[in-house]
């Protein structure tokens, strides 16, 4: 029997730092069994993972999947690069937009839908410093207000 839903497994939220999140796209991934029963138990990282475009097929590079303990030798490379399944016509829009216009292609999040490994990639465009300072500074104040909201309630 298949599960229904979604189960959000692992978050990259340092993307949301770097970069402007422009269009986000669902993908499957390839990947093996043991890495799979990894991914259910949450042991991956998304922290400094990346997409690219090779020979018409879209990697994830450097997602870090902690290898099976019960998987002995079927374990694989846990920062070894994972083809990401989409239309061909998809990937060869983002690749375009990569070459071109100074795009990046960012893993965003990683899920479980109706028990199928998901991965959620955006083509992203990278933040200046001063976007940086700007999101913090925003951040701060909507903090403040918050809390004199709260204050003024109670």
């Amino acid at each position: 029997m298949e599960k229904t839903g979604v189960k959000i497994v692992a978050k990259n939220s340092k993307a949301f730092h770097e970069y402007f999140v422009e269009e986000r796209f669902e993908a499957g991934i390839e990947l093996f069994g043991t890495e799979v029963k990894s991914i259910r138990l949450g042991t991956l990282n998304l922290k400094d993972a990346w997409c690219s475009v090779k020979d018409g097929e879209l990697w994830v590079r450097q997602m870090h999947i902690s290898p099976y303990e019960k998987g002995n030798i079927f374990n694989k490379d846990p920062i070894r690069p994972r083809r990401l399944l989409m239309h061909k016509r998809e990937i060869r829009r983002l690749a375009s937009k990569v070459q071109l216009d100074g795009y990046a292609i960012v893993p965003l999040s990683v899920y479980l839908k109706n028990s199928r490994v998901k991965v959620e990639v955006a083509l992203c465009k990278g933040k200046k410093l001063y976007d940086k300072r700007q999101d913090a500074a925003n951040k701060d104040a909507r903090r403040q207000i918050d809390r004199a909201m709260k204050e003024r309630n109670h």
